[in-house]
């Protein structure tokens, strides 16, 4: 009897062990093609899924084969994923882009501050361009000092028709930029133009380079902090917004 007990034991083992590596292989491979994972080894358990924006964001044109690229048409999906999942507990975004497409840039954002689970960001090594928005997207924000983070004003590739139409149209898409970066953090819509149009800071190009305690002086990013900081805040929220939800079904709303 004894010696069933631990053949079933011995089989029950190896049962959880195929499985541990059968997570393992599944969470190397979604880091492998997209840069997610599934983070759950926490001391509470809770399930944060990690994003990662890593190169150039790539948009409705394929990128060159050699560039490091963040595809939205990657990213849209897991967004919804996310909001769809009620075993989903909150989200980490890691940043380290030089930019990209504006479209898919800002679709992207719009997508992280539109979840109703908890997410915080962190900028890693760089955070320009369209790499902005989705930064300050996150209900709260993380810059290590040794990051930088660029803002200038759009830019237009391929063929360009100089006429007053084009640019009042490029006018209006860097006014969508700017009232979603005001609108999700705490610089003045007024400041960000400023910064964008700054003429003494980069050599061929107009705008302004922030290192990562400046980012926060200006009211960019909420605060200074690396990895530790990030999930720190993460599961703080994650607890008030279970509080929260607690709160509201013993009041029956």
């Amino acid at each position: 009897m004894s010696e069933e007990r631990e053949l079933r034991d011995d089989d029950r083992n190896v049962t959880d062990k195929k499985e541990e590596l059968e997570k393992e292989s599944r969470q190397n491979e979604q880091i492998k093609e997209m840069g997610q994972v599934m983070l759950d080894e926490n001391p509470k358990k809770h399930r944060v899924e990690l994003l990662t924006i890593i190169g150039e964001v790539e948009g409705h044109e394929s990128a060159p084969s050699q560039s490091k690229t963040t595809k939205y048409e990657h990213v849209l999906p897991k967004l919804a994923m996310i909001e769809d999942d009620e075993n989903v507990d909150g989200l980490l975004i890691l940043l380290n882009t030089v930019g990209g497409d504006v479209e898919a840039g800002l679709a992207i954002a719009e997508m992280i501050a539109s979840l109703s689970v908890p997410t915080v960001s962190l900028v890693l090594g760089g955070g320009h361009s369209i790499g902005v928005p989705m930064a300050v997207s996150a209900d709260y924000s993380f810059v290590v000092p040794s990051a930088t983070m660029v803002i200038h004003p759009v830019r237009s590739s391929g063929m360009f028709i100089g006429v007053a139409q084009t640019y009042r149209n490029m006018e209006k898409i860097q006014d969508r930029i700017t009232t979603f970066i005001s609108n999700h953090s705490r610089i003045t819509q007024k400041r960000l133009e400023e910064l964008m149009l700054d003429t003494t800071q980069l050599v061929k190009d107009v705008g302004t380079m922030l290192e990562g305690r400046e980012a926060v002086e200006e009211g960019l990013i909420d605060a200074v902090g690396g990895m530790k900081e990030a999930l720190a805040k993460l599961y703080e929220l994650v607890e008030d917004q279970k509080d929260q939800n607690e709160l509201k079904k013993s009041l029956n709303l």
